[in-house]
C-alpha cells in the first residue's frame, strides 16, 4: 500500500479488501494510522500463509527503488537492482 505520505507498506492477509479498510480506520498498524490514507498498488497472491508471509519479509528488506520497480512490472530495473552488491 501506499500511504499518505508516499511511504510503501508492505503486509500480508487473507482479506485483502477487509485489510485495506481497517488500515483506514486506524485498526492497522502502528506505521499506517499516521499516514493516511492508505492506498492498494500491489497485491500478489500466495498458496500458503506460509509462502505469504516469506514473501512479505523478502519484500520489505528490498529498498524503495525494488519496490517500485515490482509494483511498475519494470523487469529490467528490478532485474538491475537484484544484483548483490559486492
Amino acid at each position: 500500500m501506499r500511504c499518505a505520505d508516499g511511504i510503501l507498506y508492505t503486509g500480508s492477509t487473507t482479506d485483502i479488501d477487509r485489510r485495506v479498510k481497517e488500515h483506514n480506520r486506524k485498526k492497522g498498524g502502528r506505521c499506517t494510522r499516521a499516514r493516511l490514507p492508505v492506498k492498494l498498488i500491489y497485491k500478489e497472491t500466495c498458496l500458503s500463509r506460509s509462502e505469504a508471509q516469506k514473501r512479505e519479509h523478502q519484500i520489505k528488506t528490498w529498498s524503495r527503488d525494488k519496490k517500485l520497480a515490482l509494483i511498475s512490472g519494470n523487469k529490467p530495473a528490478l532485474r538491475e537492482l537484484s544484483k548483490s552488491r559486492d
